[in-house]
């Protein structure tokens, strides 16, 4: 995934309504004026949440006769959380080796641990 596909995905994600469209549209195709019925919002600012969404790769939009449905598209989302499962793996290796070092504290005996802090 490009850095600028990553930003785009995120900025997207980044509002709670994009967030609330991406659930729906989830559940399957629908159209714009029922993905919009939720809201309480304009159709002009429905309509420039699903651009931003469409510019990310996250929706595609179509046109039949009167009816523009409106479909998910998750690969962008596995891309970012592939980007992200690097750095959990990261955090999860920095914690594992703070997890090791507190037991090799606790397991150390009394004695040595009174001198350590001594030392400070």
């Amino acid at each position: 995934m490009s850095p600028q596909q990553l930003d785009a995905t995120f900025a997207a994600l980044s509002d709670p309504t994009r967030r609330a469209i991406l659930a729906r549209l989830a559940k399957g195709e629908t159209s714009v004026k029922e993905l919009a019925q939720p809201f309480e919002i304009s159709a002009p600012a429905i309509t420039k949440h699903l651009k931003v969404l469409e510019r990310a790769g996250l929706i595609t939009r179509s046109r039949s006769a009167q009816w523009r449905p409106c479909q998910l598209n998750a690969t962008p989302l596995r891309d970012a959380a592939e980007w992200i499962e690097h750095y959990r793996r990261f955090w999860e290796e920095r914690f594992d080796r703070l997890d090791e070092y507190l037991q090799q504290l606790q397991t150390q005996p009394q004695r040595r641990r009174k001198q350590a802090h001594g030392r400070r």
